[in-house]
């Protein structure tokens, strides 16, 4: 039976008013920061003034802002089409890998270091994969024609694909996003084209707004939950299919049963037609260049 709570009773003490983290938490402002009791705050413009813009009540522009900024400076410098790399942020190259196990002296120390050697191969197929991205651009005059390697920014896997096209002297481009624990930006971002978010739902909208593909990488929870929402984008055909590639056919295979999915009745075969299952960095750019006819 429901309960109607009587009215002019107050929500349950246990009941957050909002579940998501405001940016006056963010920016660690206090209430009288924000209150606008005096007239030197209160005269400042509305565009200048951070603690008004900080407000809940001006989350709606602060939407706008975040959607805006990355657009133009983009627009700017010439980016069209990219490709969204995903994966993991925990893996690193091949030479700090190997560095770890020189070191390693305990039996923890040992397995960890091995892990992160096993780990270290994704790193350097998305390093390559970058670098495979950059030299195709380096063929094309016109910038409509260029497909920019586009990343979260952070450090693993996405280090690595914004660094194979940065050593290759390509323009790559970084969508960060602030955590708990600060995510810095990797080195191998260009100048002008590191970009930071606070609200997930924005960055992912750029994430897609010019991918003319997906490759992912293995990856914990954002990379799972990145490929799915592109994945359902494409369903719903909210997006024009584009291919979404996953590199590392074991890890996949036992991850995601999406045969198991299509036979169970909770999608379609026709679903699967932009999935791609790749070992090496080559056969994904090559699932590109087919897709598009490049060539």
């Amino acid at each position: 039976m429901v309960q109607i709570t009587p009215k002019g009773c107050h929500m349950s003490p246990k009941l957050p008013i909002h579940n998501s983290q405001t940016i006056t938490e963010f920016l660690n402002l206090h209430q009288s920061q924000i209150s606008e009791e005096d007239s030197q705050d209160s005269y400042k413009f509305a565009f200048d003034d951070e603690a008004f813009l900080a407000r809940r009540e001006t989350m709606g522009i602060r939407f706008q802002l975040e959607l805006l900024k990355p657009e133009v400076l983009l627009k700017e410098q010439g980016i069209d089409h990219t490709i969204t790399v995903f994966g993991s942020t925990r893996f690193v190259c091949e030479a700090e890998a190997l560095a770890l196990k020189e070191k390693a002296k305990t039996s923890d120390e040992i397995a960890a270091a091995n892990k992160a050697l096993l780990h270290s191969q994704y790193y350097e197929s998305a390093r390559q994969f970058g670098a495979l991205v950059a030299s195709y651009n380096s063929t094309q005059k016109k910038d409509s024609n260029k497909l920019h390697i586009c990343t979260g920014g952070g450090p693993g896997i996405m280090e690595a694909a914004n660094r194979g096209a940065f050593e290759s002297g390509d323009k790559t481009i970084g969508f960060n996003i602030s955590l708990p624990r600060e995510q810095h930006p990797n080195e191998y971002i260009s100048p002008g084209l590191s970009f930071r978010f606070h609200y997930f739902a924005l960055r992912k909208m750029h994430f897609m707004l010019r991918a003319r593909a997906i490759v992912a990488y293995p990856g914990g929870f954002g990379s799972f939950d990145e490929l799915f929402e592109v994945l359902t984008l494409i369903q719903t055909k909210k997006v024009v299919p584009i291919p979404v590639i996953l590199v590392g056919k074991s890890y996949w295979n036992e991850m995601l049963n999406f045969k198991g999915m299509v036979e169970f009745g909770v999608i379609d075969q026709v679903d699967m037609e932009s999935i791609h299952f790749c070992e090496t960095a080559e056969e994904a750019w090559q699932v590109i260049r087919d897709w598009y006819q490049l060539g």
